[in-house]
């Protein structure tokens, strides 16, 4: 049997309510017997039911966290940036990955909700998100981060410019000469793909042909033959703009002893190591994830005002693979 408050107080020789004061850390109990508590919990191994806590006190201090893959570097650092802010405010943060599913997406969801998660942050996989509706009248804040809710549910939401920072990079290349741009993009569902795509086509203008854009998931043997098709035009592509790191760095691996000037959408490990370096336009996941779960704490401490809607700024950096002649 596991100790109990009862067993504590017995072994302490104290009063039970002098015991739950201790595990609680409340005033009003003499330094002496607090520690007299405090040996008598280590002794018997005792810990406190959080079970009867959150009966008490209404909440779980739990949070909610569906993302699109744990396992993805940009995600992993913006998990992170969400679990060290949920820590600091006393939470634990709850995790699952969507794997682009909607269906999972709302499985999760709806389980997080089901064990009665204080809030959600929500990267979205899917575009509806009316199942959401009950929740949030209930009283359940949340906060979609990397891409927004679907219609009809106006909520916090953090984003990075990514049509801005696809102008930049298209912008980049043409500053250095180049005019047969192509353009490695995800799957076209994707808001930040698609706005990705938009940011790119603007830039180029009169320019944009459609034989160099392909938006599929990321498998190596598409890249691959993408690259292969685009390269074996009349007009060849002499630069690629990729539209996230996972592409990036599988279209390296294809273009392996090619020439072609690239730069990345998200900055990655290492890339600064290669030769060249790999020219990318960096968002920042820490910041992302960081204000993220800010709102949610904000929402949770009773603010009650319009939703808000951030979209961070972006920036290239150049190391050499972004500044190849044509």
């Amino acid at each position: 049997m596991r100790p109990t408050m009862k067993d504590v107080a017995s072994a302490a020789g104290v009063a039970l309510k002098t015991v739950s004061r201790v595990v609680n850390g409340e005033p009003g109990v003499h330094p002496g017997t607090a520690e007299r508590v405090r040996e008598a919990i280590e002794r018997l191994g005792y810990s406190r039911n959080e079970s009867a806590r959150v009966l008490r006190r209404g909440r779980t201090s739990t949070v909610g966290l569906v993302i699109e893959d744990l396992a993805d570097p940009f995600y992993s650092v913006l998990g992170r940036a969400v679990e060290d802010v949920t820590t600091a405010h006393g939470c634990l943060l709850l995790s699952g990955s969507s794997n682009e599913d909607p269906v999972r997406e709302r499985e999760l969801i709806r389980t997080f909700c089901a064990r009665r998660v204080d809030g959600l942050i929500v990267v979205p996989a899917g575009e509806d998100h009316s199942f959401l509706r009950p929740e949030l009248d209930a009283g359940t804040p949340a906060v979609f981060v990397d891409r927004p809710p679907g219609p009809g549910v106006d909520v916090d939401t953090v984003l990075c410019d990514n049509a801005g920072g696809a102008r930049l990079a298209t912008r980049h290349l043409l500053s250095h000469g180049h005019r047969r741009i192509a353009f490695l993009g995800d799957r076209p569902s994707i808001h930040t793909a698609a706005r990705r795509l938009h940011g790119y086509r603007a830039a180029l203008g009169r320019l944009f042909d459609e034989r160099l854009v392909s938006m599929r998931a990321p498998v190596p043997r598409d890249v691959r033959a993408d690259l292969d098709r685009m390269l074996a035009l009349d007009s060849p592509p002499t630069a690629l703009f990729t539209g996230n790191g996972r592409i990036t760095m599988t279209a390296l691996r294809a273009l392996e002893g090619r020439r072609m000037a690239l730069v990345g959408f998200d900055d990655f490990e290492l890339a600064d190591l290669l030769r060249p370096g790999v020219t990318v336009v960096a968002q920042d996941p820490t910041s992302m994830g960081g204000l993220a779960a800010e709102l949610l704490f904000r929402r949770l401490s009773g603010d009650t005002g319009p939703a808000e809607h951030l979209r961070l700024p972006v920036r290239v950096i150049p190391r050499g693979s972004g500044e190849l002649p044509p």
